[in-house]
């Protein structure tokens, strides 16, 4: 008697299509129906009236941490920036459904909302030329809480859309580091300063990937790392940025 089923079969396959004729797609933030899909895998996750409400980060920036300004004052957030570091450059800020989307990627497993996210990101400045994309790497007890790196997946999605190399291999971290969230911009640094190695970069012009960019210090601290390990430039790129107050930065 043959297997059942036939191992030609894709089961997970088979079980989400049979879900997605159950109950037919709706955007995940305002539960709205989506157009079909050829595929479970193609299904956008998020409707275009969703991201059209996603508020992408105004002009003028500073020029290297990507800050919005406002005036020729100088820009304290990157002042005291290793040299080398590159720009920052973020699609929207982190508020209202930009925050709502991030959630959902970092906390509840859908890790396929990154598609969306990269489709907002891929004309950020620094995604041009030869480059290689490079997720900021989770401590291990954070990795094996959500089961993927968000970062990586982010990173992921971008290279399928611009033809790039991501390298998982060429940044590690090298011990676990508290959550940024409620830290200030001082104790930021101090969190991630150290928590990062590089292997041999051999010149290549880098593009760190994460998800959300506030003050920096993390992008600083792992662009340090793959600097000292022999990297070209190292610039990043992030889907939000929070908003600091302007004493923080300027």
């Amino acid at each position: 008697m043959p297997p059942w089923p036939p191992r030609s079969v894709d089961v997970r396959a088979a079980l989400r299509g049979v879900e997605r004729w159950l109950l037919p797609a709706s955007c995940l933030l305002c539960g709205e129906a989506l157009p079909a899909a050829a595929s479970a895998e193609s299904e956008p996750l998020v409707c275009g009236v969703c991201r059209l409400r996603w508020r992408p980060v105004p002009h003028p920036l500073c020029a290297r941490c990507g800050q919005p300004q406002t005036g020729d004052a100088e820009c304290l957030l990157c002042r005291e920036w290793p040299a080398g570091v590159g720009r920052i450059r973020s699609a929207v800020w982190l508020d209202g459904p930009a925050r709502d989307i991030v959630h959902r990627l970092k906390y509840e497993g859908w890790s396929r909302v990154a598609d969306a996210m990269a489709d907002t990101m891929r004309r950020l400045e620094p995604l041009t030329g030869r480059i290689f994309l490079v997720p900021i790497p989770l401590g291990a007890r954070r990795l094996r809480s959500r089961g993927y790196n968000q970062s990586e997946r982010i990173a992921a999605a971008l290279g399928a859309r611009l033809g790039v190399p991501v390298r998982t291999d060429l940044l590690q971290r090298v011990r676990e580091t508290r959550s940024q969230t409620a830290l200030t911009p001082e104790a930021r640094q101090a969190n991630v300063q150290e928590a990062f190695s590089a292997a041999a970069a051999g010149g290549m012009p880098v593009v760190l990937v994460d998800d959300v960019c506030t003050t920096g210090a993390t992008l600083v601290a792992a662009a340090a790392a793959l600097l000292d390990a022999g990297a070209a430039s190292v610039d990043a790129v992030t889907f939000a940025r929070a908003a600091l107050p302007a004493m923080q930065w300027q």
